[in-house]
């Protein structure tokens, strides 16, 4: 996937992980050290509860815009939910499980796809970059 059709295909990813508020937000191009996906994209939500809500909002805005995922697992326990497009994946995590598993460690090779383009197209601005 090119950078551009890789960073227009972002923001609904991004506009659904930040639509019930999750926090500390990040994209990884993972592109030139896996072939799994061509992203991941890592947030969190502050109780099981949020992170079950952010997960089943980010599934269903999605669907809502033609785009449903391969596989979907955790939704229900909130500990850590998996959201799989494809050449995007998405994980919600609970925030000591998003500490223990340390997934931006794992995949520290990984580019940081900055936000701020996503976020400036977003219509509540404020409230939105304090959920990052």
């Amino acid at each position: 996937m090119a950078h551009d059709d890789l960073d227009a295909s972002l923001k609904l990813y991004v506009q659904a992980a930040l639509g019930r508020k999750a926090s500390d937000l990040l994209l990884l191009d993972v592109r030139e050290i896996t072939t799994l996906a061509d992203v991941f994209i890592l947030c969190t939500g502050r109780s099981n509860r949020q992170v079950s809500a952010i997960a089943d909002y980010i599934r269903r805005y999605l669907k809502e815009n033609g785009i449903r995922p391969i596989y979907v697992e955790g939704i229900k326990e909130g500990h850590w939910a998996l959201l799989d497009y494809g050449q995007i994946v998405i994980h919600v995590f609970y925030e000591p499980i998003r500490q223990f598993y340390d997934l931006e460690g794992l995949w520290s090779d990984a580019r940081r796809i900055p936000l701020e383009p996503f976020i400036k197209e977003l219509p509540d601005n404020d409230e939105i970059n304090g959920a990052i």
